[in-house]
């Protein structure tokens, strides 16, 4: 394995040429990927430009093993590599100057490449983040469910979306924070979200969903405010959207949930929700790559 096995471009029309199917032929553990480069690739402005996003796919004898992006002034997003894959990628980056903020992937991976970026370049890693990744088995929806119903949200409930969204944003430290303002350029407002109303009407929660790529549906987000938790509408507004995603026809329904919150978590496991694997996340401080 080289560092010159890797391929690096800014066309995301090519990338998906040659990375494509191997992107879809595991769509839940590279749901990621598969979401943000298909953004891309209908937003082409996004994609193009000074500061473009770079992919990048290992290819050695011709076969493609393992891809990567990265989103302008973002870390590395990168899918299952082992420990050498991920030192020749590293190598690769810091020989072409790349500095990069974190990186985030699959737990192995991603400890595997911060060990190697911090070989290659000083960088001292930090592990900031950890995520479950769950793929849907059998939905198992809750006996009995609350009160009320789902609806699919309207152009009417945008300013209760926007509100919702940005409350969520505060509730997990998610940045940047969302508003009426900035809604537009955020990663919800492309989703598809359902409220859980109560039976006078008021929106209880909600969750989102991905649009379908490659049979692949992602639930996210999924909010209730705090003021109405322990209600059972979470699982019943995440069993309107994952029982809707399976009737359009997605073979593969995802979501991430933090490890570290045994409710969201248990939830998750009684409507069918299987763990499959663990993501992180690795912060870098500052360091310079070596000249390749």
């Amino acid at each position: 394995m080289r560092p010159d096995d890797w391929h690096l471009t800014e066309d995301v029309d090519d990338f998906l040429a040659r990375a494509g199917e191997f992107l879809r032929s595991r769509p839940a553990l590279h749901n990621t990927p598969l979401t943000t480069v298909e953004k891309l690739r209908t937003r082409q402005a996004d994609a193009h430009g000074p500061a473009a996003t770079v992919f990048g796919r290992l290819e050695p004898g011709g076969e493609v093993g393992a891809v990567f992006y990265r989103l302008p002034s973002r870390g590395l997003s990168v899918t299952p590599l082992t420990p050498g894959q991920a030192d020749t990628l590293a190598a690769h980056l810091a020989g072409l100057g790349h500095s990069l903020p974190y990186v985030s992937a699959a737990h192995d991976t991603a400890t595997a490449f911060a060990e190697a970026w911090q070989r290659r370049t000083g960088a001292t890693p930090t592990l900031s983040k950890r995520i479950r990744l769950y793929r849907l088995g059998t939905l198992i929806p809750p006996e009995p469910l609350p009160e009320g119903r789902g609806r699919v949200v309207s152009e009417q409930d945008h300013e209760q979306l926007v509100r919702f969204c940005g409350e969520f944003c505060a509730a997990v430290g998610e940045l940047p924070a969302v508003d009426a303002d900035s809604w537009a350029g955020s990663r919800f407002a492309d989703r598809h979200f359902t409220f859980w109303e109560t039976p006078d009407g008021t929106p209880a929660s909600m969750a989102a969903v991905t649009s379908m790529v490659a049979g692949m549906v992602r639930v996210d987000p999924v909010y209730t405010p705090a003021r109405l938790r322990g209600r059972g509408y979470a699982g019943a507004v995440t069993v309107e959207v994952s029982r809707a995603a399976l009737a359009a026809g997605a073979t593969d329904v995802v979501l991430y949930a933090d490890p570290a919150n045994p409710t969201s978590n248990a939830l998750y496991q009684r409507l069918g929700y299987v763990p499959i694997t663990e993501w992180a996340v690795y912060d870098f401080s500052d360091a310079t790559p070596e000249a390749g």
